[in-house]
């Protein structure tokens, strides 16, 4: 099942997209967020689908796409976990999951603009398979116990201003993570009985040019350990989302130049979803 919300900033709305057409879902709940999944949401949009409850949304096609999870309370960052990547950021594999955090403000909708920071200089794009919460996790046990507290999976643009993660980040990377919009996300939110996530292509263009072209098989540290390790640390919560890193193939690497006013970033992840943003200047996006 594809779940999303669609209109402008602030009042979208929530669906279910099917082959055929895009179910209005506001009868059952104002918005897809932590307390809907929580609360048993998507039993309850598949029994209203099944049951042919949902009116049809009009007009979808014509709307904004946003972020198919209202804002999180949390964005968790895995770095470094395709070693490829580790590679060409002058890094051997960790040997435990590194993890960055990324503000919820950075959230933004799949096709919505991207603004590079004031006095940016190299931006880099990341595609990466993000992992929705769908219940408060803590302590778990093992890996095998990870999926049961999955909602489903996202593409995300994990975008990273260079200067700022490593060259005056104090020793972490936030600061080079946090712009504003800095995380595009969807178009959809993928329940995992839809797609193998083990098993996934993830691919990026730039001015549709190839950048990235790689699979979630080769990440150092699968969905199941991300989660199991995450959970010794901290409380994850309905709705938060978690990024599992970027295969090879980004700006850092030296092998391409950095993101400009301009430019056109393309990512898609197999079977859930394509995004497409323009970048703009700060001055530019000023104006």
């Amino acid at each position: 099942m594809k779940l999303a919300r669609l209109g402008s900033p602030g009042q979208e709305r929530p669906v279910v997209v099917l082959e055929d057409a895009v179910l209005d879902l506001s009868s059952l709940t104002p918005d897809i967020d932590g307390s809907f999944l929580a609360g048993g949401g998507i039993d309850a949009v598949r029994d209203a689908v099944a049951s042919g409850s949902l009116p049809v949304l009009e007009g979808a096609d014509s709307l904004r796409v946003g972020a198919p999870v209202a804002r999180p309370s949390a964005v968790v960052c895995i770095g470094m976990n395709y070693a490829a990547h580790a590679a060409e950021s002058g890094s051997l594999p960790p040997e435990r999951p590194v993890i960055f955090f990324k503000p919820p403000n950075t959230v933004v909708g799949p096709d919505d603009a991207v603004t590079l920071p004031r006095g940016s200089t190299k931006t880099d794009w990341e595609v990466e398979l993000g992992i929705v919460v769908g219940r408060r996790t803590s302590y778990l046990d093992g890996p095998e116990q990870a999926m049961e507290h999955v909602a489903g999976f996202v593409v995300a643009d994990d975008l990273s201003e260079r200067t700022f993660q490593l060259e005056i980040s104090g020793g972490q990377w936030s600061k080079g993570k946090a712009a504003a919009g800095f995380t595009p996300t969807g178009p959809w939110l993928v329940t995992p009985d839809e797609v193998d996530h083990r098993a996934l292509g993830l691919r990026s263009w730039v001015n549709g040019e190839p950048r990235q072209d790689s699979s979630s098989r080769d990440m150092v540290f699968d969905v199941e350990t991300i989660l199991w390790d995450l959970s010794q640390y901290m409380v994850l919560e309905p709705g938060d989302l978690v990024l599992t890193g970027t295969p090879e193939g980004v700006a850092l690497s030296g092998r391409f130049r950095y993101l400009t006013d301009g430019d056109v970033v393309e990512l898609e992840v197999d079977g859930l979803g394509r995004q497409r943003h323009a970048v703009h200047a700060y001055e530019a996006a000023a104006r």
